[in-house]
Order: structure tokens, then C-alpha cells, then sequence
């Protein structure tokens, strides 16, 4: 079991390299698509004719395969928080190559997630044996599933049909409250499916049972409709703020699905530790978020921490003691509740209400 799981880890954490990094290359055929016609966001398809989109694709496809055999051989509370190397990766990379800023609170998030994902791999509750896809649809009709699937399906429905139309292009909550949704199913389903491929290639086939094909359909149906809303997401907000917000829903989700479908057995340890590392890893997240707009370098913290002179803020910022003296005035004189906060503050506080909106 622990060899299964070691498999798992591995899986996973290749999945978060190829998920990560798939993130950048789509973004930039979507930004070459609307470039050249009507971007994605406003309901074009002109990314479906540009190579490096594809690319993009091809780099998530093996992502999400290499996740799906995860599932066979790791429980999804294990696989699924892994996710956050994906965000590390995707920020890292979109501030080389879409030269989307990461400063230094930005690396600390990133530590941050490190730190709760290895909090969860080394608490990892152990899964209970699953002998054939029969089984899982038994644990998917019961009455504590059968009643998350209605309330999700209905807010999918919901989101897509009523809320999108009117503030799917301003709050970036809904087109990824759909995709995390559909995701949950996505996960629970690719489950069944890896328990069961690699049951078949035991010799035990599991390709007879009609479960199997029901499993199928509904990972289809849920991949399309996440690509779909994803590519929606991606096209109309940074991926500093996709990558994190779209990661916690997901994986909130999924671990909510997860438990309701399998009940995994856990000590109260094991529960405690893993709500301390998914916690740490939310915090990570949310400090990606809320400070990328800060342009703020390790030697102007230094110099802001020691109260250093107008002379030393201006050399660590690059700029002339008077623009440093106009700032250090600026940001003085600032109050809260005052009708002029700087420009970085008001993004600051832009990006805070985006999230809490």
C-alpha cells in the first residue's frame, strides 16, 4: 500500500508540472487569438487555430492523465491539495515569459504552499480497498452523495444559465465556481475509472460493467465544460488570480466530494494536520493573490523596516530623493478613509474586494 501511494505522490506531483506550466503556453495563444480577432472571453474561438493553444492543451492532457492514474493508486485527499505546485510553477513562469510580476510576497506564498503540501503527504489518511467499479457506484448512490450531486449540479446550472450572462466577465468567482463544480465529479469519476483500468490490467476486467461507461460519460462531459469556463477565466482576469482562486475551490470541493463519497477512515490527528496543511496552503494562495500588484523589492522593505532616509528609499527604488520624499509623503499623510490613497493602494484594495466579491 505504501509502495501504491509512493506511485501516487509521483504521479501527482508531475501532474502539477505539466498542469502548471500549461497555464502560461494557453495563455499566450489566447492572447495571440484575441489579438487577431475576438478573444475568448467575449465568446470567440479564434484559439483553436493557433498552434501554441494546442500546445497549451497537449501540456494539460498529459497533466490530467498522469493525475487520473494518481487517483488508481493514491487517495484524493492525498492527490488533490498536490495541485498547489501547479500554482508555484504557473506564477513562476508567468512572471518569465508573461512577465506577470512575482515579489517577494509572492515567493513566500509559493513556500507557503510547499509547506501545507507536505503537511498533507505526510498525514495522508490510508484509503480503503476498492475491489471494482460496482463498488464505487454503490459508494455514489448513497442518500449523503446522491444529495451533494443535486445541490452541485444545480448551482452549475445556475452559474452557467442565470449568474454568467450578466457578471460571468466581471467577478472571475463564477466561470470558476463552474469549473471547480464540475470538477469535483471530474475527480470522484477519474477515481472510478483509474480503480478500475488498473484492476483490468490485473486481469480482473472491468470493462463489462456498465458503471464503467456511466463514469466515462460524466469525466467527459465535466473535462468540457472545465475547459470551456477555464478558458473564459483565463482570457478576462491575470493567472495570478485564475491559478490560486480556481486551486482552493477546486480543491475544496473535491476533498468535500471525496469524503461524502469514500470515508476514508482518519485519526483525529490526521484531520487536524491536514485542515493546518490545506490552511497553509489557502494562506499561500491568497498572499499570491492579494499582493501581485505590489511592486515591492527586497531592499525597499529593508530600507522601509529600518526607517532609512529618503536618500537610502530612492537608491533601493531606483528613483531621485525627491520622488522618494513625494512618496514618503504621499504615504504619511495617508489615512484610512482618506479621498486620495495612492494608485498601488487602490489596486491593492481592488484586488482585495475582487476576492471577497
Amino acid at each position: 500500500m505504501v509502495q501504491q501511494e509512493t506511485i501516487g505522490l509521483a504521479l501527482a506531483i508531475s501532474s502539477s508540472a505539466f498542469i502548471g506550466s500549461s497555464f502560461i503556453i494557453k495563455k499566450r495563444g489566447l492572447r495571440a487569438a484575441g489579438a487577431a480577432g475576438i478573444r475568448a472571453g467575449a465568446g470567440g474561438f479564434g484559439y483553436l487555430r493557433e498552434p501554441i493553444w494546442w500546445a497549451g492543451l497537449l501540456s494539460m492532457v498529459v497533466g490530467e492523465l498522469a493525475n487520473f492514474a494518481a487517483y488508481a493508486f493514491a487517495p484524493a485527499i492525498l492527490v488533490t491539495p498536490l495541485g498547489a505546485l501547479s500554482i508555484i510553477i504557473s506564477a513562476v513562469l508567468a512572471h518569465i515569459f508573461l512577465k506577470e510580476q512575482l515579489n517577494m510576497f509572492g515567493v513566500l506564498g509559493c513556500i507557503l504552499c510547499i509547506t501545507g503540501s507536505l503537511a498533507i503527504v505526510l498525514h495522508a489518511p490510508a484509503e480503503k480497498p476498492i475491489e471494482s467499479v460496482q463498488q464505487v457506484w454503490s459508494l455514489a448512490m448513497q442518500p449523503g452523495f446522491l444529495l451533494y450531486s443535486v445541490v452541485a449540479v444545480g448551482l452549475i446550472l445556475w452559474l452557467i444559465f442565470w449568474v454568467a450572462p450578466e457578471h460571468g466577465q466581471e467577478n472571475v468567482l463564477v466561470y470558476l465556481g463552474i469549473c471547480s463544480l464540475a470538477g469535483s465529479f471530474t475527480v470522484t469519476s477519474c477515481k472510478a475509472l483509474g480503480v478500475a483500468l488498473k484492476l483490468t490490467f490485473q486481469g480482473d476486467s472491468q470493462l463489462v460493467y456498465v458503471h464503467f461507461y456511466l463514469f466515462l460519460l460524466i469525466v467527459v462531459t465535466c473535462l468540457l465544460t472545465q475547459m470551456n469556463y477555464l478558458n473564459k477565466a483565463l482570457d478576462l482576469f491575470n493567472t495570478a488570480i485564475v491559478s490560486p482562486i480556481y486551486y482552493v475551490m477546486f480543491t475544496l470541493l473535491t476533498i468535500v466530494a471525496s469524503v461524502i463519497m469514500f470515508q476514508d477512515e482518519q485519526t483525529r490527528v490526521q484531520m487536524a494536520t491536514q485542515a493546518c496543511g490545506f490552511i497553509t496552503i489557502v494562506s499561500g494562495t491568497f498572499l499570491l493573490h492579494t499582493t501581485k500588484d505590489l511592486d515591492l523589492t527586497r531592499l525597499q522593505l529593508d530600507a522601509m523596516v529600518r526607517g532609512s532616509g529618503q536618500d537610502d528609499l530612492a537608491a533601493a527604488t531606483g528613483g531621485s530623493a525627491s520622488a522618494g520624499a513625494s512618496s514618503s509623503r504621499t504615504i504619511g499623510s495617508w489615512r484610512p478613509g482618506s479621498a486620495h490613497p495612492t494608485t498601488q493602494a487602490a489596486q491593492h484594495q481592488l484586488g482585495l474586494k475582487l476576492l471577497i466579491i
